[in-house]
């Protein structure tokens, strides 16, 4: 009986709410909206305040609540997970008010909106280029706030991401082989340039190691004429992996490529 009388008052102060939400947005009190908006967000109803505050802010342009209005629409999509008009919002607010009350904060979050929508890194990494730019802008413009450690790390994030796609390209590449043109050659300077471009990537070791596989797949799969240039080009590779990784996880791996390159050199014809 108790719990039936429960249901019944929680039912009872739902039917409540939606009714008085109903007649909110059937008001055409533009203050007594803005004032339940405020408190919808305030009670974390962000659909709620959604809903007024788009009706709102562009009656709020040229008054003392623009700001807020617009801010709070962006935060509002933010909550709800909505990041992609979250970003445009914050970034709409920014562009607006690039000195206003909550500029620093806009920016942050129209990056952070951008991350959070970053996709897969084997997916179109559009993006994640404009988060990176976002972030580049924020910690210019805001480097001794709060957030900029943060926007750091997230950047760093990012640029590891579009690493990783780098070396997913080149290990395609690799896995391709000879089919329908060189591929092993892509590898190599699908690696070479991504090591170029994100020297102090995690990835660092996985780029040096896909060059000494292509070098030495190649060099099996060429000609008796070019196995010995090619396998030269073998040992090469490998001195720059043993070098820059005396104890690397591949260790053993480029020992063997290693041995054999020798083996192969020392008995293949020269031209």
């Amino acid at each position: 009986m108790k719990l039936k009388l429960i249901f019944f008052l929680m039912f009872a102060i739902a039917l409540g709410s939606c009714s008085e939400y109903n007649k909110i947005l059937k008001s055409t009190d533009r203050d007594l909206k803005y004032s339940y908006a405020k408190k919808y967000f305030e009670e974390g109803k962000y659909s709620r305040s959604v809903t007024l505050l788009e009706e709102l802010v562009a009656f709020m342009k040229g008054t003392a609540q623009a700001e807020e209005s617009l801010y709070l629409l962006a935060q509002s999509h933010y909550n709800s997970r909505d990041y992609f008009s979250a970003t445009e919002v914050f970034t709409t607010y920014y562009n607006t008010y690039p000195n206003g009350e909550y500029a620093e904060a806009a920016l942050f979050y129209s990056a952070y909106g951008m991350y959070l929508d970053s996709p897969d890194a084997r997916l179109d990494q559009t993006k994640t280029y404009k988060a990176i730019a976002e972030f580049q802008k924020y910690i210019e413009r805001y480097p001794q706030t709060e957030r900029a450690e943060q926007a750091k790390n997230y950047l760093f994030e990012l640029q590891e991401k579009l690493a990783y796609k780098e070396l997913l390209a080149a290990q395609l590449y690799l896995n391709l082989g000879n089919y329908m043109g060189n591929n092993y050659e892509s590898a190599v300077i699908t690696a070479r340039e991504a090591m170029k471009s994100y020297p102090f990537s995690i990835y660092m070791e996985e780029y040096q190691i896909t060059i000494l596989r292509a070098r030495y797949e190649f060099a099996q799969r060429s000609t008796l004429q070019a196995q010995p240039e090619r396998y030269r080009m073998v040992v090469d590779e490998y001195f720059n992996y043993t070098n820059t990784f005396p104890n690397g996880k591949y260790i053993a791996e480029a020992e063997e490529y290693y041995k054999e390159a020798q083996s192969k050199i020392d008995v293949l014809p020269t031209t």
